[in-house]
């Protein structure tokens, strides 16, 4: 029965603004290396409009990233797909949590190691051609500044995030139409 409210108000309206949000921050110049809103807005998105939304979200998210800064290339699918599938994990995950800080920390961890170990183990030594040693070496403060990040930036915002925006009637496009429509 709730799954079938979580569909009906859906908003598209919503999902944009997330999405660019999202996606503005990335491109901020002389941000910090693996400080990512993504996952910190993936999660109560998400939890609210399950897995196909969160898909979506991220995978365009790093697709169009990665085309806008002309960084395209076969770790573009793969990094998109593999964050993307994070969502199926995150529909599962917050399927039966409620919506506290400690919830999205702890699947940030989760889903940061799973990202990591997917992508940063694979991609070097599958075709770059790095020894597998090289690469877990090097992915070791790669994976300590996403943790850093991931776990902050959902400890701080994912909360608010999902309360005042994912979960928030108000900005539903119904009732801004209501509301447009009568005053």
């Amino acid at each position: 029965m709730e799954n079938k409210s979580k569909k009906s108000s859906f908003d598209l309206l919503k999902m944009i603004s997330a999405w660019i949000l999202s996606f503005g921050l990335r491109l901020m110049p002389f941000r910090p290396p693996n400080i990512e809103p993504i996952l910190a807005i993936q999660m109560p998105f998400t939890k609210k409009f399950g897995f196909i939304f969160g898909f979506m979200f991220a995978f365009f998210n790093i697709v169009i990233f990665d085309v806008v800064t002309g960084r395209v290339g076969l770790w573009t699918i793969i990094t998109a797909s593999v964050y993307g599938l994070l969502a199926l994990f995150s529909a599962w995950y917050f399927k039966k949590r409620k919506n506290k800080a400690r919830h999205y920390a702890i699947h940030a961890i989760y889903a940061t190691l799973i990202y990591d170990a997917l992508t940063g183990l694979t991609i070097g030594p599958l075709f770059f051609g790095q020894s597998f040693y090289t690469t877990l070496i090097g992915q070791i403060p790669f994976t300590a500044y996403h943790l850093l990040g991931n776990v902050s930036l959902a400890l701080l915002f994912s909360p608010a995030i999902y309360r005042f925006m994912a979960a928030n009637p108000k900005l539903n496009f119904s009732y801004l139409k209501r509301k447009l429509l009568h005053t």
